[in-house]
């Protein structure tokens, strides 16, 4: 049986934690900084937990995670 390919984009995108679900850098955070406020800015730090309705179409890209 040959390997699987991992989607690259998906790779970049998404960590597997240890309990198995996954984790996602906040959108949002790239570029004109400006204008959205501090507040704002500070709820976007950190990674956040992959909606469950989406851990199945992830999990097929991502198949050594």
């Amino acid at each position: 049986m040959p390997k699987l390919k991992s989607n690259s984009g998906a790779s970049k995108r998404f960590k597997k934690t240890g309990s198995g679900t996954f984790k996602h850098r906040a959108a949002n955070r790239s570029h004109i900084m400006t204008k959205k406020s501090t507040k704002r800015k500070r709820h976007l730090r950190g990674m956040s937990q992959v909606n469950a309705s989406n851990h199945a179409s992830i999990a097929q890209m991502l198949p050594y995670a």
